[in-house]
């Protein structure tokens, strides 16, 4: 134990490859994500603000999606500017404990399976109970689900962050990656000494969580969609159809990334595919979500128009 304690400060700082190319081509995925980031940030206030400033949309369904929102907001903030900064720097280098504290932020994903998963709540009272749906998901309930979320988000990740502080990095220190995220960092404190109960407990609490909020979520539209089938109003299929639609696409696009990258952290994945499934829910879901959810709902569209006109 006293031999795994003193190699484990061994490495004081880890080199983030990010996307190492020609440099005309760093330019412009540079460009690429700049872009990206703004319109992420721009997409998501906007909608933060429609919510806050339009009293149609102070309802649980709109209250969750402006905290969904602003949950992109700061999912983005936890890695791309860094990301960004390391496009110019010499290095690319990132302090042990700043590493530690990106992982943990990043952990926000935690927060936005628990997200996903009470919007497809409510979708299910809204659509499955209506009668019951104003006395079940009132305000004070409401509130206290997206309190859930935040505190349970950031509490579930905790665990597996103080594991990778007790872990042996004892030289190796390149991460082929543009972040701190959990399956590099095991990969690299691998190659020091076996460490299989970490990978097992990083392992399981990962596919705990992620395969439990997908498959509630799953369950929850299904029986959806098959109340939304009888409905014998075209209007109405039609209204619910383009809600549901909306949510499943942001379910699909973030899930089917994730699985990839956590249900087996530090097993090792093809060349790039870390990095790729890693780029694809951090920086392009974020900035997918806003179009989705306010391309395909007429409320939102409404109250953004609204909101851009006192502007």
């Amino acid at each position: 134990m006293s031999k795994v304690r003193n190699i484990s400060h061994v490495v004081s700082e880890f080199i983030l490859l990010g996307f190492p190319c020609r440099w005309e081509i760093e330019i412009f995925l540079f460009s690429i994500f700049f872009i990206t980031y703004i319109l992420t940030l721009l997409g998501n206030m906007a909608i933060v603000c429609a919510v806050r400033w339009d009293r149609r949309l102070h309802t649980p369904m709109y209250v969750l999606l402006a905290n969904f929102s602003f949950l992109e907001i700061c999912y983005v903030n936890s890695d791309v500017p860094n990301m960004l900064a390391n496009f110019f720097s010499q290095t690319k280098t990132i302090s042990f404990a700043r590493c530690l504290l990106q992982l943990y932020f990043f952990s926000l994903g935690t927060t936005e399976c628990l997200f996903l998963s009470i919007m497809a709540y409510d979708r299910f009272l809204a659509i499955c109970r209506p009668l019951h749906y104003p006395t079940i998901m009132t305000s004070k309930f409401c509130s206290c689900l997206v309190i859930f979320c935040w505190v349970y988000g950031f509490l579930w990740f905790l665990i597996p962050v103080i594991l990778v502080t007790q872990l042996p990095f004892c030289g190796p220190n390149v991460i082929d990656d543009f972040l701190c995220d959990l399956g590099p960092l095991l990969a690299l404190a691998s190659a020091c000494v076996p460490i299989p109960g970490t990978v097992l407990i990083c392992g399981t609490m990962s596919s705990l969580l992620i395969f439990a909020t997908f498959f509630y979520i799953t369950g929850s539209y299904t029986l959806v969609l098959r109340v939304v089938m009888q409905v014998p109003s075209v209007a109405g299929r039609k209204k619910a159809f383009s809600t549901c639609s909306s949510h499943l696409a942001v379910v699909f696009l973030f899930y089917s990334s994730v699985m990839m990258t956590y249900v087996s952290p530090g097993s090792g994945q093809a060349e790039g595919m870390q990095k790729f499934t890693t780029l694809f829910y951090s920086v392009f879901t974020p900035f997918f979500n806003p179009m989705i959810y306010s391309l395909r709902n007429k409320e939102m569209k409404d109250a953004l128009k609204k909101y851009i006109e006192i502007q």
